[in-house]
């Protein structure tokens, strides 16, 4: 493997100063902890560390905050959330130099996550005055029925890692379009893009006090001691399956409306009839977009007999030729893993493979350098019982398993506990959307492979989760139903 690139001097120092210039202090919370980057394993800057307490007082900061803004115009919401969605496209340069930096994914995939994270910005701005309701007769006469939404209330939102932007704006815009106060902890390994468009959020007209951002060591006490708080009404988490059956059993005691988008394990099937370019193409951006590391990442690529040879040489040699480095050196399109643990379970993963029998014809192990990064990697002929096959893989790992028949492929893919993704791509049509039907998926992308847009209901089945983002569904998940029953007498 060619040395990895270092960072560039000019990207580096326009980040440090970003960095130097992000206002992290927060008063009466004096405890800190590092966040490094993972290309180099340095600290870039130290974060306040709440304890219990001091989550709670956030909580009832925004709870008095919420008061208020539940009774705001959904215009005035409108209003102030198109704003904030201009600051960021208007920091975009700024806040993709802190998602490289904290994360480690390439410079333009990080500009591509503030166009994609500000797009559900933008959206809540227009959704936010097209609040859902309803009128209809009572079948028995003598009455209006009337619907309306109103806001949940508190809603805590618990953000990963993997994409620090969009995961807080897919959250945080809908809420306040709802109307709805805000506590919003983000994953330690990447606090400082959601501070920062945080703060682009006030300087946007959005109270202080609505949006509180809790940065901890200790996410079960956080989340132990703040869904037991009854001012809470909402639990929004993006995360694994594990921890979020934990969630939902604390959510449980206060009957919280909750929304899980949890673990994956998607399915991308490639039949005889595709066109070989356009797979190969669709199954990169599947398996390769932020390193692999997505919750709707290809996990298990299912090829058909006939084109399987073709489409694993081409694909072979694109994994063979992805340039490997800092996210901030030119060129580079694979940056970092998030940390030491992913390296040392990817290369695990692949271990197994190998010994049951799978093929490693590019890649499979972490190169001598600082950081925490792993080569892109293909196996083929990945046998089913292999821990590859079974297991949320969320690294630079693709795996080809091959199939001779539709009904195969189609029961294999389905034969996992998550249901979040999968992958169709056939030139058939009747093909595409029969197969489609078949998988037990939330989302479905045929032909391409990111399927992800804001004007679209992003969720899960199965242990892949409850509820959905984006879209006017991602609005209805922040609000509740109120009915009206107006009595009607007769006039004469």
């Amino acid at each position: 493997m060619r040395a990895l690139p270092d960072a560039e001097p000019t990207a580096l120092a326009d980040s440090d100063k970003v960095l130097a210039d992000l206002h992290l202090a927060v008063p009466g919370v004096n405890r800190t902890f590092d966040v490094h980057d993972p290309a180099t394993g340095r600290t870039i800057a130290e974060v306040p560390d709440f304890d219990v307490r001091q989550a709670l007082d956030a909580v009832a900061r925004a709870d008095e905050a919420g008061r208020s803004w539940a009774a705001t115009t959904t215009r005035h919401r409108a209003d102030i959330l198109r704003t904030w969605y201009e600051l960021i496209l208007g920091n975009a340069d700024m806040i993709a130099l802190l998602i490289t930096r904290e994360m480690g994914k390439p410079l333009a995939e990080a500009r591509a996550e503030v166009n994609y994270g500000a797009d559900f910005v933008r959206w809540y701005a227009e959704e936010a005055v097209r609040p859902a309701g309803n009128l209809r007769d009572a079948p028995t006469g003598g009455a209006r029925l009337f619907t309306r939404r109103a806001p949940v209330g508190l809603s805590v939102l618990i953000t990963p890692w993997n994409f620090p932007l969009a995961m807080a704006t897919r959250k945080i815009a809908p809420a306040l379009a709802a109307g709805c106060p805000v506590v919003i902890k983000p994953a330690p390994n990447t606090p400082l893009t959601t501070i920062f468009a945080v703060q682009l959020a006030f300087a946007a007209g959005v109270p202080e006090d609505l949006v509180q951002v809790v940065n901890t060591t200790d996410a079960p006490a956080f989340s132990t001691a703040v869904l037991a708080d009854a001012r809470v009404r909402k639990v929004s988490f993006t995360g694994s399956t594990g921890v979020g059956k934990v969630l939902l059993r604390l959510a449980a005691d206060n009957v919280l409306k909750s929304s899980m988008e949890l673990g994956g394990n998607a399915p991308l099937l490639v039949f005889d009839d595709a066109d070989l370019e356009r797979a190969v193409d669709g199954a990169f951006a599947a398996k390769m977009r932020n390193g692999g590391q997505s919750c709707i990442a290809a996990n298990r690529i299912f090829v058909q007999d006939g084109i399987a040879d073709a489409f694993v040489e081409a694909l072979t040699e694109r994994l063979a030729t992805l340039q490997v480095g800092h996210g901030l050196a030119p060129g580079v399109g694979l940056g970092p893993v998030i940390d030491t643990s992913a390296v040392n379970r990817l290369a695990g993963l692949v271990e197994d493979a190998t010994r049951r029998g799978a093929h490693l014809l590019t890649g499979g192990s972490a190169p001598s350098h600082p950081g925490t990064f792993f080569e892109p990697t293909l196996l083929d002929h990945v046998p089913s019982d292999a821990d590859l096959a079974r297991a949320e893989i969320f690294g630079p790992i693709a795996a080809v398993q091959r199939f001779s028949h539709q009904d195969e492929a189609i029961a294999r893919a389905n034969d996992t506990e998550h249901g979040l993704a999968g992958y169709v791509f056939t030139e058939n049509l009747d093909r595409a959307f029969n197969v489609a039907d078949q998988l037990a998926t939330g989302l479905v992308g045929i032909n391409q492979g990111v399927p992800s847009n804001a004007a679209a209901p992003f969720g899960g089945v199965k242990q892949s989760g409850l509820g959905r983002e984006g879209s006017s569904e991602g609005l209805e998940e922040y609000e509740e139903i109120r009915y009206y029953n107006l009595s009607l007498r007769p006039t004469s």
